[in-house]
């Protein structure tokens, strides 16, 4: 079935992406009153441009830049300005829109005219979701994603919504990929050029996540600068663009970067407990989008490089779950129980934890004034269905 290619993935959301500066109007007395924006860091890099990392022309770009919006709720919460980034409204749903839409959009830009791209993806959620996007917005493609048998009907009709072809194959993941590598991938097809698109572990997705400091960067109030990064880490692609995101922009010293997970899908934090990386046994987490057994060896290095400038924390299925209903009520969105773990790193303990992540010695005026920029991440496996049933299982 063919599906109609917009003629710009941008035109309809009405979200802006011009790089002007707004300011929020808030009503906290401890929000700073914004100052003439002080000219950019150059310490530790040597590259301060604040301009998208892509090479895409604006009308191909398979992403949209998203808003930031100062948080009353969560920053009384936490005891400093808390500013969300809403990648929930992009194109796919969710972050992946920026990793995956740029790693396909190079594959595409490399590609002769002529040829046809035929991207394949073997994952049944975000990813494979975004890919199938994404191939909407590139001219001469197409998508199919391979996913197991016990994908649940509610995401597989969401891929074929999308418009991809989707073929389910094996019991697991592995076999899914499996049979895309050797049987599909492998075909020769004549005017076809097949790409495999992975989840998270490349570097043109990292390029492309990194896009998101970038926007923070110019949409942080004048005068203003973010002191912390929240935000989840699964297999890694999202933290690791943030944390180029970070580098590029020259801001290692001044910005901690905070990484949640699940318990039973923090294959991070184990890493970190043990001082080198680790390959869980296997995945008990509700929280799927997370479950990467083994987190990208990119995301290991970053955090080693950052000694404490990288934090790694873990929350338990119920506080993401708990998470997800309390942002809905409170912010009228919904998201999926990945994008619930990062959002439960600051309603945690009352924000004490994230205060002893990001200020800890710091007096609590200082603190009052301190930035803290939340990735919402988005995700596309939730419905009110969804929610109701993690509120009868956790008893809340």
């Amino acid at each position: 079935m063919d599906f109609p290619r917009p003629l710009s993935i941008h035109a309809p959301f009405p979200y802006p992406t011009n790089t002007t500066k707004t300011t929020p109007i808030v009503t906290m007395a401890s929000i700073p009153t914004p100052a003439p924006s002080p000219p950019p860091s150059t310490k530790g890099t040597t590259t301060t441009t604040t301009t998208t990392t892509t090479t895409a022309q604006d009308t191909l770009q398979p992403w949209i830049e998203t808003p930031l919006i100062y948080s009353a709720q969560m920053s009384r919460n936490a005891g400093c300005n808390i500013y969300l980034k809403l990648e929930n409204v992009q194109p796919s749903g969710s972050f992946k829109s920026r990793g995956i839409g740029n790693m396909m959009l190079e594959a595409s830009q490399s590609t002769p005219p002529t040829t046809k791209t035929h991207f394949l993806c073997s994952s049944g959620g975000n990813a494979g979701l975004a890919c199938a996007t994404t191939s909407l917005s590139l001219p001469n493609s197409t998508a199919t994603i391979v996913v197991p048998l016990s994908t649940s009907p509610f995401m597989v009709q969401k891929l074929k919504d999308a418009g991809a072809q989707v073929v389910q194959k094996g019991q697991s993941w592995i076999e899914a990929d499996t049979f895309l590598r050797e049987e599909l991938l492998a075909k020769d097809t004549p005017g076809v050029e097949n790409v495999y698109v992975p989840p998270f572990d490349h570097p043109a997705i990292w390029r492309g996540a990194s896009t998101l400091i970038d926007e923070v960067v110019r949409q942080m109030p004048e005068g203003q600068k973010m002191d912390a990064v929240v935000c989840n880490v699964g297999g890694g692609g999202l933290v690791n663009g943030v944390c180029e995101g970070v580098h590029k922009h020259g801001l290692e010293d001044g910005v901690k970067v905070v990484a949640l997970e699940t318990e039973g899908a923090d294959s991070l934090f184990q890493s970190t407990l043990k001082g080198e990386l680790v390959t869980l046994e296997g995945i008990t987490s509700l929280a799927t989008s997370l479950g990467a057994r083994t987190v990208s060896g990119r995301t290991w290095e970053w955090y080693q490089q950052m000694k404490g400038g990288f934090v790694s924390g873990v929350v338990t299925d119920k506080e993401a779950a708990e998470a997800c209903v309390r942002f809905l009520d409170e912010g009228r969105v919904m998201v999926e129980l990945s994008c619930g773990a990062t959002l439960a790193g600051v309603y945690k303990d009352q924000g004490r934890w994230l205060r002893e992540q990001v200020g800890k010695g710091v007096s609590d005026e200082e603190w009052k004034g301190k930035n803290v920029v939340v990735v919402v991440c988005g995700g596309s496996n939730v419905s009110w269905e969804i929610l109701e049933g993690y509120k009868k299982t956790f008893g809340f």
